[in-house]
């Protein structure tokens, strides 16, 4: 279920995937629900819509919706609804049957209680179902959608307020463990599938210049804490004079060491274990050691510029290594605010090589605002 890992809203997407750490926003229950209690607005209703693979399809789509409610001034709750559609997919058995469409699809449903610990900390709570229908009928009669549950831990920090010497200025933290849950599988003795447990990290720091100008600044770590695939002995072992790879194909230990040309010695660990046991096995169990456990990071880098709270302009890059999925892209976007109402756009640029499906995609994002002003929090 690696949807559940994708930007739903274009805020987020424009500053290069983050939210943990940035300022609150009606979509907050994707990357951090412990912001709610931050709010201004009383309540909010947001709904997303972001193309996916438009360069080849029109029918594969991630859409969003999400309510939030402040229920006083130190508690929140909220819930969202996410759907991925993986379009018509069309069966035909030969000239004379009639085709039979199958729509494959995805989706979560999660709820979420914020609670303010102190005036600048707070954290929440957050269950999610999820549900993924990819195994089709016409291939497999005895198809059946896979589901499981997870649960989301997050904290939120946020300083007052503070004069430096040219400019006003508040500092922005934020961590989130998402989708820890049990495994799930398609069929009674199938293979059992992680869910994309991820953790993230971020800071941020918000440059008030005057009452119409700020500058917001933020960056952002994240690691999937699920075990990574072992070497096996069927793997290749090394490179030899003229280029080709060679390995014994009558070895197929886990966990064998499998040494290189240049004699260092790669280590597995066993995958076959529980979620939970899954998440403390992430942090060390890289084949090549520390150096490629480092790079199961990603991280992003993002700017928010606001007039008088009424247009944004947004920017921002996002990293992975080349060998864990090389996801490099830049994004843009801006938002309108209009009395209650939000629209954001955004738009992404690939850095990478491989190419990404939502590359050339404009995200767009609308919000509604209900009772904004309520609480004064700035």
């Amino acid at each position: 279920m690696p949807f559940t890992l994708i930007a739903p809203d274009a805020r987020a997407a424009a500053m290069g995937d983050m939210g943990v750490a940035t300022s609150v926003d009606a979509f907050s229950q994707q990357w951090n629900s412990s912001k709610y209690v931050f709010s201004e607005a009383k309540s909010g209703l947001g709904v997303s819509y972001t193309p996916y693979l438009s360069k080849l399809v029109n029918d594969i789509f991630l859409g969003n919706l999400t309510y939030f409610n402040r229920l006083d001034e130190r508690s929140a709750f909220a819930v969202s609804f996410k759907y991925f559609s993986l379009g018509d997919i069309e069966f035909v058995q030969d000239e004379f049957s009639q085709a039979l469409i199958e729509r494959p699809n995805e989706l979560t449903l999660d709820a979420s209680y914020a609670l303010r610990l102190s005036d600048q900390f707070a954290m929440s709570v957050a269950m999610r179902y999820l549900r993924s229908d990819l195994k089709l009928s016409p291939v497999d009669p005895d198809a059946t959608p896979a589901s499981t549950f997870g649960v989301d831990i997050s904290g939120y920090y946020q300083t007052e307020e503070e004069a430096y010497s040219d400019f006003n200025g508040r500092w922005r933290l934020g961590f989130a463990i998402q989708n820890l849950g049990p495994k799930f599988k398609y069929t009674e003795g199938g293979q059992e599938n992680f869910q994309p447990t991820n953790l993230r990290l971020g800071a941020g720091f918000d440059f008030i210049f005057d009452n119409y100008n700020k500058l917001a600044v933020t960056a952002e770590v994240a690691k999937l804490l699920v075990p990574t695939p072992p070497i096996y002995g069927t793997e290749y072992e090394y490179t030899d004079n003229n280029g080709n790879n060679k390995y014994d194909e009558g070895v197929d230990d886990l966990g064998n060491q499998i040494s290189d040309t240049n004699g260092v010695i790669y280590k597995g660990q066993d995958p076959n274990v529980d979620f939970l046991s899954g998440v403390f096995q992430s942090f060390g169990d890289a084949p090549g050691g520390f150096s490629e456990e480092l790079k199961e990071f990603t991280w992003a880098l993002g700017a928010e510029y606001t007039y008088e709270d009424s247009f944004a302009f947004r920017m921002g890059y996002f990293n992975e290594s080349e060998i864990k999925g090389a996801r490099k892209f830049l994004a843009l976007g801006a938002g309108f605010k209009y009395n209650v109402i939000n629209i954001d756009l955004s738009y992404l640029f690939s850095a990478s090589k491989i190419q990404s499906p939502l590359e050339n995609t404009l995200r767009f994002s609308l919000t509604f605002n209900i009772g904004a002003g309520e609480y004064n929090e700035y």
